[in-house]
């Protein structure tokens, strides 16, 4: 990590200079993971999921000027930048992440629990060589919710998966189908560009089968792919949102309007 910095509102007391001088630490060591080795040994070097800075909990907060990679020439490691359960009133800006698996909102709701995250701006950011680029990703049979979620500015350089919301998280073959889910609503993307991984498709939006994703707003989003000319269209499953301009590719998968109301008992909002 390079010139990054940790600052709290000016309604929060400010972060001491022992904590400053903790949070350097872990940020130095995140540069130079450890990895297992014979007889549980560890020897330097990159790990599985090396995340380079993750929140709970918390709230009036500012990241700027991170950068972060985990190793070479690949899209393995982690999240750049993880939001859990918790955080409101957060300003990401001015991160150069990759490669990586990009800047996350989750994963939220695992094991049945109950998430709230609101107020997250990500800009003026670079994503480069990652499996993903900005996510939100939740567990089926969570609650909650997410939202008033804005990413802007944001260059993406061969990202596999450059914009996605992905409501069937999972880490195994064997999670079940669940009814509940963490509701994601008013999500704004706005000048997201470059090029992506034409393994994936650019724009994927896979929301819960019973609790839709809900005013999602995409404007000036040009994705090109980073080989060759032949583009992947969008994937949306559930989700209601508009284009505000025309999008590169085509964006026409998304469902125009608002979703019918929803029981208190399936959406527990925050």
């Amino acid at each position: 990590m390079v010139g990054s910095s940790l600052q709290a509102s000016q309604s929060k007391p400010s972060i001491s200079i022992a904590m400053s001088l903790l949070l350097q630490k872990l940020l130095t060591d995140i540069l130079m993971p450890m990895k297992q080795g014979i007889n549980g040994r560890t020897l330097p070097g990159p790990c599985d999921s090396p995340v380079a800075i993750r929140f709970f909990t918390s709230s009036n907060l500012t990241v700027q000027g991170l950068k972060s990679r985990t190793v070479p020439s690949s899209i393995s490691g982690d999240d750049c930048v993880s939001i859990g359960a918790g955080c409101h009133n957060v300003d990401i800006r001015n991160i150069t992440c990759g490669p990586s698996h990009g800047i996350s909102i989750g994963s939220l709701g695992i094991r049945n629990s109950r998430a709230c995250v609101s107020n997250i701006t990500v800009t003026d950011s670079i994503i480069k060589h990652s499996a993903n680029g900005v996510r939100i990703k939740t567990w089926q049979g969570g609650s909650g919710s997410v939202s008033k979620v804005t990413f802007n500015n944001i260059h993406m350089d061969t990202v596999r998966n450059p914009i996605i919301i992905d409501q069937y998280y999972c880490l195994t073959k064997g999670c079940v189908n669940q009814t509940s889910a963490v509701l994601i609503s008013h999500i704004s993307y706005t000048n997201i560009k470059g090029t992506y991984d034409v393994r994936s498709s650019p724009m994927h939006f896979a929301c819960s089968d019973s609790v839709p994703c809900t005013n999602l707003t995409l404007s000036e989003v040009e994705l090109l792919p980073s080989k060759g000319q032949i583009m992947m269209n969008p994937f949306c499953w559930n989700a209601y949102g508009a284009s505000q301009t025309l999008t590169i590719p085509p964006l026409f998968c998304l469902l125009e309007g608002t979703s019918q109301p929803l029981p208190q008992r399936e959406v527990d909002k925050c």
